[in-house]
């Protein structure tokens, strides 16, 4: 059987011996809900890997996103250790999984990337950093993402930011790119806001810039970005289950995380929501793709 690609190529060590900066990592399944079948997510981390293979031999070549080479002019500093094993609806062994490879990046130290998985990899993910806190959360979402239950369940995805807020370690959060009506009820609005959670829509990003929700973070803040695919307007992203008119562009997403990496630290990042079969033409995973590039470089070129 012939082994799938690793993202840009990348190898799943450094073969200096050095400790990376970064590690790429993949979580098909986290929490489902009941009688629903969350399998097409776990697709995305490969089709991400997949699109990236046309960029993987000019890692060494100037990137105008970045304004240099992916590394800026340094040794390559990340690996891809590949996916975890989730299995469907094993909800909590999947949760504990998540959480201690997490744990276990943090420890070397590097910066954990997740991929995804729906939008409930994003709760252990966030709970991994419970020893390395205080953290705040940037969410790039149309939605907040603050249901306490669904079906019964907690932890599912349309919980990841109402469980993260439980989080003694979790300092603050803002949450950018909303828009439409979403799943959110007045109840779970009013505990958002209760909470101090910082609202940005996607049209104050379109009127004012991304300065509209980084002004929100404190400088120099250690924090974790979760990006929900859907956050992207559907004409650029259209592999979401979610589609909804009026999202960010893909210059405002990048310029978000170029933004982020100069004015606080990315010590997480998680990428979500990516739904392959809805996907035309592979368009959504390019896309996937090099936001992951402007990941990586911005974690690079941090001090």
């Amino acid at each position: 059987m012939t082994a799938l690609p690793s993202f840009l190529g990348l190898p799943d060590r450094l073969a200096d011996g050095r400790p990376p900066r970064a590690v790429i990592f993949g979580a098909g399944h986290g929490s489902t809900y009941p009688g629903k079948d969350s399998s097409g997510y776990a697709l995305a981390a490969d089709a991400i890997r997949a699109a990236s293979q046309g960029d993987a031999p000019l890692v060494e070549h100037w990137d105008f996103d970045l304004g240099g080479p992916l590394f800026d002019d340094k040794p390559a500093c990340c690996v891809d250790a590949g996916d975890i094993s989730t299995i469907l609806h094993d909800n909590a062994e999947n949760r504990a999984r998540i959480e201690a490879k997490t744990r276990e990046i943090l420890s070397l130290p590097a910066v954990p990337i997740l991929l995804g998985g729906d939008d409930s990899v994003v709760i252990p993910f966030l709970a991994g950093f419970a020893d390395h806190g205080p953290i705040w959360i940037l969410q790039i979402d149309a939605h907040i993402d603050w249901r306490d239950e669904v079906h019964g369940e907690r932890y599912g995805y349309s919980s990841p930011m109402r469980r993260a807020s439980e989080m003694p370690h979790v300092a603050g959060m803002v949450q950018v790119g909303l828009r439409s009506v979403g799943s959110a009820r007045l109840a779970e609005i009013e505990a958002a806001q209760h909470y101090g959670s910082r609202f940005v829509t996607a049209r104050e990003v379109h009127v004012q810039g991304v300065e509209a929700a980084l002004r929100h973070i404190p400088e120099g803040a250690r924090v974790v970005v979760t990006f929900d695919c859907d956050s992207l307007d559907p004409g650029i992203m259209p592999g979401v289950a979610a589609r909804t008119p009026g999202g960010l562009t893909y210059t405002q997403a990048i310029d978000l995380i170029a933004g982020l990496g100069k004015r606080a630290r990315i010590v997480g990042f998680d990428l979500v929501e990516l739904y392959p079969p809805a996907d035309i033409d592979g368009l959504s995973a390019v896309t996937a793709a090099r936001l992951l590039v402007n990941v990586i470089g911005t974690i690079a070129r941090q001090v």
